[in-house]
């Protein structure tokens, strides 16, 4: 007859119970901490690197954001000095082989009484981010930006009635400068941009403005929203361009009366909560064949009918 494990004569010996004595060491500890949780863990050194890694990288995109912009190559430069960008200094490389460019932006700067400084290759490098400077780079001091009441000032001291353009989600500079060129054209006053997730006045936009962003000033808000809340209570009507508009651009009434005309983005177009806030939403009647228009010709257009309804 087999032995008990359990009988005093096993080889094992008589097992036995705690007792109640060792319960706390049976309950559970809960579930497993994630990898990156875990102090001694790879993973979580690979998260701390990321974090570090994208702070660093948000704190240097502020820090650019703020400080100047650097314009850089032999063509970019001319055309900036051309089109009347603002510039502090111009930085060229004591080897650079003068061909044409070159020689007219030396006069260009030297006429407009821009300092002009020698750099090495690594001194530029650096300056530019790694951009392919050709030897010669342009240093753009940050936009002084307004206030949105600023721009009716403007319009009050002109006698004239307000016309704003505000930018919703509108990510591209050029963009940007095409309709501050498009505002100043049709007797408009000013342009209002958000702060964040939006195209600002670098030195790409005031190219494509072709000098007109020194006519026109362009107001930078924190809440876009809340600056059209303001706008209205200055009795300013706000209608926002949208494909599925109530009424078409042509049949626009409020035409004559204080306006800003708000473009969303090509994208996505009007934000939602924008959208609320505009007193009406008004279309850009177009052939079916065409999708959508650039959010710059779409200013463009808006402009030029409020001008054309304006005139006496």
């Amino acid at each position: 007859m087999a032995s008990n494990p359990r009988s005093g004569g096993s080889k094992k010996g008589p097992t036995k119970g705690s007792g109640g004595k060792n319960k706390r060491g049976l309950r559970g500890k809960g579930p497993t901490p994630k990898a990156e949780d875990r102090v001694y863990h790879k993973a979580h050194k690979a998260a701390q690197q990321r974090k570090t890694s994208n702070a660093s990288a948000q704190a240097k995109r502020k820090k650019k954001e703020l400080g100047p912009n650097m314009v850089a190559g032999r063509n970019s430069v001319l055309e900036a000095l051309r089109e009347g960008v603002p510039a502090t200094a111009m930085y060229v490389s004591g080897r650079i082989d003068s061909d044409d460019r070159v020689r007219e932006s030396i006069t260009l700067a030297t006429q407009r009484g821009i300092s002009m400084l020698e750099a090495s290759k690594p001194d530029l490098d650096r300056l530019t981010d790694d951009a392919i400077h050709q030897g010669i780079a342009l240093q753009v001091p940050p936009y002084d930006y307004a206030d949105p009441s600023d721009l009716l000032e403007f319009a009050a001291e002109r006698a004239e009635t307000p016309l704003l353009v505000a930018l919703d989600g509108i990510t591209d500079p050029r963009n940007l400068g095409a309709i501050v060129r498009s505002t100043a054209a049709f007797g408009g006053h000013g342009v209002i941009i958000p702060e964040r997730r939006a195209a600002s006045m670098t030195a790409a936009a005031w190219k494509t403005s072709a000098g007109a962003a020194s006519r026109i000033r362009v107001a930078q808000v924190v809440n876009l929203a809340r600056a059209i809340d303001e706008l209205k209570k200055q009795n300013v009507f706000v209608v926002g361009l949208d494909m599925d508009g109530d009424v078409e651009l042509p049949e626009l009434t409020f035409t004559r009366d204080p306006l800003c005309i708000v473009v969303g983005s090509e994208g996505k177009g009007l934000s939602r909560l924008i959208a609320e806030k505009c007193d009406q939403i008004v279309s850009i009647p177009i052939a079916a064949t065409t999708e959508s228009l650039n959010a710059g010709i779409a200013a463009a257009v808006s402009l030029y009918e409020v001008a054309r309804a304006r005139r006496p």
